[in-house]
């Protein structure tokens, strides 16, 4: 995309609009509603993981598939270095680093700190449908990883 084909402001206001996205995605599924990630993805959004048969393709199939995550699930994402890349006036690119604190069987109270479980990057697409920038595409690479403990129950002795 030609630099001078785009407002200053328009730009950085696209720009804003997708980290944004970014952020909305890990609140919802660290403090929010999991199976609300859906709406931040264009009708036929697609996540896929980079290694193995993960791809979840459209709004549907997102809001089953991250609305099936434990309830007793405690997970905290630090998102870091995000960069975006704006491609058109209506499509975008990004990458952000993240890592994932995560932990099942959690019953309330603070927990003793643990190491991440999991440390990568997403690659993002983004599209801009009817004025709004939504997700088209959410790919995650990850560099690091490990089951998730399972603290069955434990609550925090802190």
């Amino acid at each position: 995309m030609d630099d001078a084909s785009l407002d200053p402001l328009d730009r950085l206001t696209a720009e804003r609009a997708c980290e944004r996205l970014i952020v909305e995605f890990v609140h919802e599924l660290d403090l929010g509603e999991p199976g609300r990630v859906a709406a931040l993805f264009t009708a036929d959004g697609v996540w896929e993981w980079a290694e193995g048969d993960r791809r979840i393709e459209g709004r549907d199939g997102l809001r089953a598939y991250f609305g099936a995550r434990p309830a007793d699930r405690l997970s905290r994402r630090i998102c870091t270095n995000v960069l975006v890349t704006l491609t058109s006036g209506s499509t975008a690119t990004a990458i952000t680093y993240f890592t994932t604190y995560r932990v099942d069987g959690h019953s309330g109270g603070m927990l003793p700190p643990r190491p991440p479980t999991q440390v990568g990057h997403y690659e993002d697409t983004f599209r801009k449908v009817d004025g709004r920038w939504l997700l088209s595409r959410r790919a995650l690479f990850l560099a690091f990883g490990g089951p998730t403990e399972n603290v069955g129950g434990a609550g925090g002795n802190l």
